[in-house]
């Protein structure tokens, strides 16, 4: 009988993912009838070229990035609140994103300490993503020698933490050494974006995603145990520091690329995975994994409807969106229900 329902709940959200995903490509600054924009997405060719190049070249790749990105952050915070079983935790606690930030502001604020070769290296369309991949990394690296060198979870969060606090105050002295237009270029990153990104970019983009993906599949049963604790996990027969580093792993990965390409959304990864706990009634992470991922995307491209400002030239930042919007939800689904953390 259960099955059945979730069932039913998927069905539903899936309907919803899939008009939402429809309504999205609809929206922007210049209207266009929604039989032209079937037509287009459908291959025909009968719409005119501007809007084709429109919905092709930039109303499809932002809302496929949308669903890519509001996914993936879900996905991360589940991991990370399943891991440190902390109904606070989400993808940035571990301080991959704050690695990627400090790259960005190495690369776009670094000028001014080391001269014109970061200048000269920002102007690329792929310098951002390259440079918070490589911050990202770093800071990986450095999380998941640490994770080897202590056993309690709870010290690989405060760990993660520091990582955060340590990035951000470097950021904070190459900022006050930077000039106006480059605070305001890193100020921009720093809102998030989920638009501008080429073919090319999300074929990688998305490349690394599903392999997050693959990873997280192969830790369910990890997943599950780590609900009940570590020694609960080893009773069961489950390889505690090896299901750790994969969790750690998939997390940064999809958090590094997420943040590499369209900067750091808030709100999504903390807040999905308790709206899925809420509406499924379940903890098993078999049911709760393509939940917050359905979600997640769903949520991302309303609150991306929202940032475009229908009728209107301007777009709002998604990083406000979503937290403007999705913090309020929150706070009344947590209050209206206190058990957030099954």
């Amino acid at each position: 009988m259960e099955q059945k329902s979730f069932k039913k709940h998927f069905i539903l959200l899936s309907i919803l993912l899939v008009v939402l995903f429809f309504v999205n490509v609809s929206l922007g600054s210049v209207s266009i009838p929604f039989k032209d924009i079937f037509n287009t997405l459908i291959g025909d060719i009968s719409a005119k070229e501007s809007w084709q190049t429109i919905i092709l070249h930039f109303r499809l790749p932002k809302a496929i990035t949308a669903v890519l990105v509001g996914s993936g952050l879900s996905i991360c915070g589940l991991l990370m609140q399943t891991l440190f079983r902390n109904p606070l935790a989400g993808p940035f606690v571990l301080g991959i994103s704050s690695g990627a930030s400090l790259g960005v502001a190495l690369l776009i604020l670094g000028s001014s300490l080391f001269g014109g070769f970061f200048l000269t290296n920002s102007v690329s369309n792929w310098s951002l993503p390259i440079a918070a991949s490589l911050g990202a990394f770093l800071v990986l690296s450095a999380v998941i020698i640490a994770a080897n060198r202590v056993r309690n979870t709870m010290s690989i969060l405060i760990i993660g933490l520091m990582f955060g606090s340590l990035t951000g105050a470097i950021i904070s002295v190459l900022a006050y050494f930077s000039e106006a237009a480059q605070i305001q270029q890193y100020l921009f990153w720093s809102f998030g974006s989920l638009g501008n990104l080429s073919w090319n970019e999300i074929l990688v983009f998305s490349s690394i995603y599903f392999l997050g993906i693959l990873g997280t599949i192969s830790i369910i049963k990890p997943l599950n145990s780590f609900l009940l604790g570590e020694n609960y996990a080893k009773s069961l027969g489950i390889n505690v520091k090896k299901s750790r580093n994969i969790i750690l792993l998939v997390t940064s990965l999809l958090t590094g690329v997420i943040t590499a390409f369209s900067g750091p959304i808030a709100f999504v990864g903390l807040a999905v995975p308790h709206i899925a706990r809420m509406l499924f009634s379940t903890s098993n992470h078999k049911t709760l994994l393509p939940a917050v991922a359905i979600l997640g995307a769903i949520i991302l491209l309303i609150c991306d409807g929202i940032a475009q400002l229908p009728t209107s030239e301007f777009t709002l930042p998604i990083n406000a969106i979503t937290s403007l919007f999705g913090a309020p939800v929150v706070i009344w689904l947590l209050i209206r229900k206190k058990k957030i953390f099954v």
